[in-house]
This record gives C-alpha cells, structure tokens and sequence, in this order.
C-alpha cells in the first residue's frame, strides 16, 4: 500500500520525475471515453491511504453503488428504510434551493420571492450541510498502480492534489451514506418528472402542492435541479480496495463508535422543524417555559422544568395527534400556532406547575397529563371530526383548565382502583360513561394508569395508553362532549 516517492505513500508507485511532467506511463491505458477525471486530495486515515473530493449530487448518483441486496453478491450495509431515505430527500431538496439562492446572490442576480416562499414552505433552517460520504472503490488496488492520474501543481510547484482518471466500471460502494445517496436519487426523479411534466407527482411527492406547478415556482426547481448537477458538492472520502469483511468492518465502526447526541439535546439544537422552532421562539424565549435536557427522576429535586424531550412530544400531540414532530410543515403548523400558545398559556395558570418541587404538587407536572390536555387542544381544534362549535368549546376548556384539582390527593385519577360505592363517595358518578368501555376494564385493554404511593400519584410509563383516559377524564370534570357518544 506505502510507496517510496520522496519516503511518502502514494496512491500509485510511479517514478517522481514522470509524475512533475503529468504521465504515468505505470498505469493501466486505456482510452479517454472509458475513463473520467476526479481531482482528488491524498489522505491518510489512521494510516489507510484515501481519497477526498468534492463532486456534485448528480456525479455521486451515478457512480455509487450500495451492497445490500443479498441476491446481487455480498452484504456489506444494513436494508434500505425508505421512510428515513425520504426524510433526507427533503432535507437535500431544502440544500439545493437554499444552494440556487446562493448561486443567484453570486452571480449578482435578484432572488425572487417564489425562492424563499418555496425554501419557506418546506421549512426553512439556519444553516444546510451533508456530512462527507464513505465509498471504497474495491477495483483499485493499493498494493500496485491502479489507475492513470496526474499531479496538479500549483504555481510554485506545490502539489495541490491529483487528478485520477477512473474507469467507468469502478463502481464506488457506499459505506457510509446510503440512505443519503438514496435520498438524493428521490431529489432528482421528483426534479426531473416535475420539470418533465409541469405537475407535481401524484407519488413521491417530495413537496406541500399538488397539481400544476405555478410559473413563478417552475424557475425554483428548474435551478435546483441545476445546482444538482453543476454547483452543489458533497464530500466523500474514497478507501480504496477494502475486502468485503474490512467493508463491514469500517461500517460498524463509524456507525457505533460514536456517543448518540441525547434526544434532547438534538430536538433542542434543532431549528429546521416548524415544532421545535415554536418551542424554542415561543415557549421558551416568549413564555419562558423552563427546560431541562434529561427528566428529573428524584421528584423531591424538581425544579420545575420539563424535558425538551418531553415538550416536543406535548406539542405534536397538539399540533398533529401523533407521537412526534416528524412530517411538520410550516403550512400546517403555523395556522395552529396561536391556538397551542393559549394552551401552554392555560397550563402555566395550573398551581404549583413549574415551580420548583412541582412533581410532588401537581399531577400536571408529569408529561402524560399535559398530553391529554393537548389531546383535548388538537380535537376540539384541528380534528377532522372536530364539533361545530368547537371553538366555543375550546375557550370553555382553556379558561377553566386550571379549575380542575391537578392535586395528587384527586380520587379521579384512581378510578379505576376505587369499588363503585368509593367512586359514589368521592363524586366520581357519571365519570364511567366518558371512558372506554364505560368504565369496565377488559383483557384486552391497559387500564393500569400507574399507582399512588405515599400521597404521590405517579403515572405509568405507557403514555399511549393513559393519556387518552385522562383527556376523558378531563372532559367529563368540564362537561365537554363525551367522545365516546356519537
């Protein structure tokens, strides 16, 4: 693998002399159609001779290769999700919008409004980046001239890289990457069939609008398509002819060696999704909801604040009814904004919640409750199968949340330990007729919704479950509409 030109390795044993005059008379000849040039810089990863370079999106598509289909040779990456191929085809389509908008200003041309609505619509963000590719090109053999190459000299006679000129068939096999290189061949298909057609396709829709593209949108993907191919660069870094088993190997390694950023920490730094902008802009800096990267488990040191973890997925019970923030647009979430505003509002007039030692005060302190609050926000407001009169009944909800007693002391958060008669007793009648099954636990049903030790009511782990049953709960103590009665 190590050559001796100048006591340096070399990705090619060549004689110096022929290497200043820019031929490599060692190397395999071949014509120039069958091959084409990459300028690339020499490294040294830990001692494994690569190569770096920056290429456009499109060169990249056509020259990778992924080995993940057991029936075309050996495995050497994990299966495809498509699901997270997708995500980052969004995410690449953004780059590449964001990267005409930066061809334009260089060029000194106007940026048309239909450029930053377009980047607007799919979620702007402070800042676009792919980190660099891993290929290795199994055809070329570090132990022996390879490939044709030249050295590219500055003025001075500085080495500033090489040029290699590959053979069409060397194929490089995605080690690190391949659902971000899957992610762009989703870009270029939804590029190319929209600009072929002047719709939106009907699949693969990468983009909020459907149906005809509007004029002044058509020059937005007409030049991102562009960048793709001329002006927007990825990194990779090339090894070259790693075995099957080292391939796998250094797979493992960058895929595991790494300490996973918390979910936090991530959901806190992160500003291109519309949700976790609304907690960081509104709650946080406007309502000054207090934050925390991990959940306090020792209630008795509670200072108040909630998990960023645990806010997010509050709010994507509000704005969208599902369990997490993935798929949130600008489109769909802004409308609903001031609505989830006014709840956190509510719930900030709930005692005792964000003060310190507030876990051991209230129940709305833990994260299942404010789900069911959020529940109630999203069906009385943004349901398909909201009621008519669901903003009358949203207000009603809103100003008497903080009426309900959120003490841990509430026999109605242990309906279903108390007989009939302690529900009677406690003024509990009626509350059945508003929760599944009328009140009745059955096989298939977790009506388990934690247990209340020592005074404190603490909820189970299965939110899914609970928070449901509590937002019944909730409804019946306000006499909203129960949602079990049609």
């Amino acid at each position: 693998m190590f050559g001796n030109t100048a006591g340096m390795p070399k990705p090619m044993s060549v004689d110096e002399s022929r290497i200043s005059s820019g031929r490599l008379d060692d190397m395999m000849t071949l014509t120039s159609s069958d091959e084409e040039p990459f300028t690339v810089l020499l490294g040294y990863n830990l001692g494994r001779m690569t190569w770096g370079a920056d290429i456009t999106l499109n060169k990249l598509i056509e020259w990778s290769s992924v080995a993940n289909d057991p029936e075309k040779g050996e495995v050497a990456q994990r299966p495809l999700d498509m699901n997270h191929a997708r995500g980052l085809a969004v995410y690449m389509l953004k780059g590449l919008i964001n990267a005409a908008i930066a061809r334009r200003r260089l060029q000194n041309k106007d940026v048309p409004e239909s450029f930053v609505s377009v980047l607007h619509q799919l979620g702007s963000q402070p800042y676009f980046s792919l980190q660099p590719f891993v290929a290795n090109i199994r055809d070329v053999d570090p132990e022996r001239p390879s490939v044709r190459a030249e050295r590219v000299v500055s003025n001075a006679g500085e080495t500033r890289g090489f040029q290699v000129f590959l053979p069409r068939h060397f194929r490089w096999w995605m080690i690190d990457g391949q659902h971000r290189l899957v992610g762009g061949q989703l870009v270029k298909e939804f590029l190319e069939m929209l600009l072929k057609t002047g719709s939106y396709p009907a699949r693969n829709n990468l983009y909020t609008a459907r149906g005809k593209v509007a004029a002044e949108d058509m020059i937005v993907w007409m030049e991102a398509l562009e960048c793709a191919r001329s002006f927007a660069t990825v990194q990779i870094e090339l090894h070259l002819g790693l075995s099957i088993e080292q391939e796998r190997q250094l797979f493992h390694d960058l895929n595991n060696l790494g300490k996973k950023v918390t979910r936090s920490l991530s959901l806190k730094f992160d500003a291109s999704n519309p949700i976790t902008k609304f907690i960081e802009d509104v709650l946080i800096n406007e309502l000054k909801l207090k934050d925390c990267e991990s959940e306090q488990s020792d209630w008795n040191n509670d200072d108040g604040a909630l998990s960023r973890r645990d806010i997010v997925a509050v709010n994507a019970t509000a704005f969208l009814n599902k369990g997490n923030v993935a798929g949130a647009t600008p489109a769909l979430v802004e409308p609903r904004v001031e609505t989830v505003s006014r709840m956190w509002s509510a719930i900030q007039g709930i005692r005792d919640f964000g003060q310190p030692g507030a876990k051991t005060k209230t129940v709305a302190a833990q994260p299942v409750v404010l789900k069911a609050v959020a529940k109630i926000v999203f069906d009385l407001a943004f349901s398909n199968r909201r009621p008519d009169n669901g903003d009358t009944l949203l207000d009603t909800f809103l100003s008497r949340l903080n009426s309900i007693d959120f003490s841990h002391r509430n026999p109605m958060w242990r309906f279903y330990e108390l007989t009939e008669g302690q529900r009677d007793e406690a003024g509990l009648r009626g509350l059945g007729t508003y929760l599944p099954e009328e009140g009745r636990v059955t096989p298939d049903a977790n009506r388990d919704l934690g247990s209340y030790q020592g005074d404190l009511m603490r909820f189970g782990a299965k939110h899914n479950d609970i928070f449901p049953v509590l937002a019944d709960m909730l409804r019946w103590k306000l006499k909203l509409p129960n949602r079990h009665q049609k």
